[in-house]
């Protein structure tokens, strides 16, 4: 009487005995409970500042702004338990080497979040100033810094490095592993 194997089982146990093992270990850690939140990786001109007993939020879409293009500024307002407010005032001001570029005058936002429509005409680091109004008991306005940058020619060399030095390292790996998964058999005599 013959055993019927799992093909797929069967396949993974010929190319490594302990994926088994691995996968198991795996499968446990993950479900234990060990895992209880998992957040998506924060944009790269993104921060967050804490004042006051309040949480502002600040990110950029496209996460690297190009001049003279539409960039959209994301604004989250959450308390100091990261509970998200259901209403707010705010206000905020750009500055580029120490001029004020643009300002929005405060306004009420209903909910916690509030996304601005804003191009940056320069290149390099802006300071964006917001104002957060009648937050606390005083009435006093809660001012918030932020740095945001626009493209620069180095992003493009950043960009361009991070891509050369994972391709040679992909393409080292594969010169080394490959042969050895597939020897080359040599002709008989």
């Amino acid at each position: 009487m013959k055993l019927h194997y799992n093909t797929f089982a069967a396949c993974l146990i010929a190319v490594n005995p302990r994926i088994p093992i691995i996968l198991a270990v795996l499968a446990v850690a993950a479900g234990a409970g060990g895992i209880s939140e998992s957040h998506a990786h924060s944009l790269f001109n993104s921060a967050e500042e804490f004042i006051g007993g309040y949480r502002v939020q600040i990110a950029t879409l496209p996460e690297f702004p190009q001049v003279d293009e539409p960039s959209t500024i994301l604004l989250r307002v959450t308390d100091i338990d990261f509970v998200e407010v259901d209403r707010f005032t705010m206000g905020l001001r750009f500055t580029y080497q120490g001029e004020q570029l643009w300002a929005i005058a405060p306004r009420a936002v209903d909910g916690s979040h509030w996304e601005v429509e804003h191009s940056f005409t320069s290149k390099g680091n802006h300071i964006v100033f917001v104002d957060l109004y009648d937050m606390n008991e005083q009435g006093e306005i809660l001012t918030y810094t932020f740095n945001l940058s626009t493209q620069s020619p180095f992003g493009y060399i950043f960009f361009f490095s991070i891509t050369v030095g994972a391709s040679t390292f992909a393409v080292i790996v594969g010169y080394v592993y490959i042969p050895k998964r597939f020897p080359r058999h040599k002709p008989k005599p």
